[in-house]
């Protein structure tokens, strides 16, 4: 069960992001932080409705507060999978109305879905009555022409009418044509004062601000600013360390600060028991190249795991012996 709320946990979480926030990825993020909520790589109803892959469900009971983001736009088969996703013990449900790539686009959902707010009411309201946990949605401000200052309300307040309580906003828009994916990570200008002036037409909704935030100070900042949440994808991902070893403290008042030597000390009976049940240590190893980012050490680190986790037999030895290249962090002296 979530160790706190999952509307608290959404004060801080880790976005949700294709080929990343697997479930080793989640569970190495839990051991940095105990409060941040965590989500998983979006999965698409047709997969786990059409092709059953509840496979794609799975996810280990320390991994709560998790939310499970659906990529979709049929609201009977979104309603089916959000049911599936709430019996698999999800503690939230996400509509993805924010991903730019083509493959999305073909199947009519992810930003596009943003030129279609009625469709996406339609697609909520039919996942709460499926559901009984939140439904929420993550979007942009707007798509290629559209007026942000104009769509970016309405849309907002469609889903609230269909009952959506918590909406996550990348503050950038989505230009579907013309820009990669990777480009529209980047290259559309942050509008961080749009989101913050959605807060504002929009009090009762739990609003997160998704975007650019490289820091925990920063995301500090937006929450001082009167944001409900901060959504922090890349730079989880990357510098995890950086950003959730000291979450549970700066962010939820609570708990004590990890570390990432903490991290890899619980990682390695993870480790062991995904070799014995047949996995390799790169489907692990692979998400903890950041953990030791700008730190001595952090290169070798990053070095021993990519060449050698790949390699047959390649276990938990390898993990410590990647740790002795990192040297122990000195505690600063306190300024009198």
């Amino acid at each position: 069960m979530p160790n706190i709320a999952v509307n608290q946990a959404a004060r801080l979480s880790v976005a949700p992001m294709m080929d990343w926030t697997d479930r080793h990825c989640r569970f190495l993020h839990r051991q940095l932080s105990r409060g941040a909520l965590l989500y998983t790589e979006m999965v698409t109803a047709p997969a786990l409705v059409r092709g059953g892959a509840l496979h794609l469900l799975d996810h280990d009971p320390s991994e709560h507060p998790v939310a499970l983001q659906l990529g979709g736009s049929d609201p009977r088969e979104l309603a089916l999978a959000a049911r599936l996703g709430a019996q698999a013990g999800y503690d939230e449900i996400n509509l993805n109305c924010g991903c730019p790539s083509d493959r999305v686009q073909s199947g009519t959902f992810g930003a596009v879905l943003m030129r279609d707010a009625a469709l996406v009411a339609a697609c909520v309201a039919e996942m709460r009555a499926a559901a009984d946990v939140p439904v929420t949605v993550k979007c942009r401000i707007g798509v290629d022409e559209q007026d942000p200052e104009t769509v970016l309300p309405e849309f907002l307040a469609r889903i609230v009418a269909a009952g959506c309580e918590r909406v996550a906003i990348h503050a950038r828009k989505a230009w579907l044509q013309g820009l990669s994916p990777k480009e529209n990570r980047d290259i559309p200008p942050l509008d961080y004062d749009l989101v913050m002036r959605m807060k504002g037409l929009f009090p009762n909704l739990h609003i997160s601000i998704n975007g650019g935030i490289d820091s925990l100070d920063q995301a500090l900042d937006l929450l001082d600013r009167g944001l409900d949440g901060v959504m922090i994808g890349r730079a989880a991902y990357h510098q995890p360390a950086d950003i959730l070893a000291q979450a549970d403290r700066r962010v939820f008042g609570r708990g004590l600060d990890s570390s990432a030597e903490a991290a890899v000390a619980a990682m390695l009976p993870y480790i062991e028991a995904h070799l014995s049940a047949g996995g390799r240590l790169h489907q692990i190893s692979r998400h903890m190249l950041g953990l030791f980012a700008g730190r001595p050490g952090a290169r070798a680190w990053r070095r021993t795991l990519s060449e050698g986790a790949t390699q047959p037999g390649a276990g938990p030895e390898l993990v410590e012996a990647a740790l002795t290249l990192v040297p122990p962090l000195v505690p600063q002296a306190k300024a009198v």
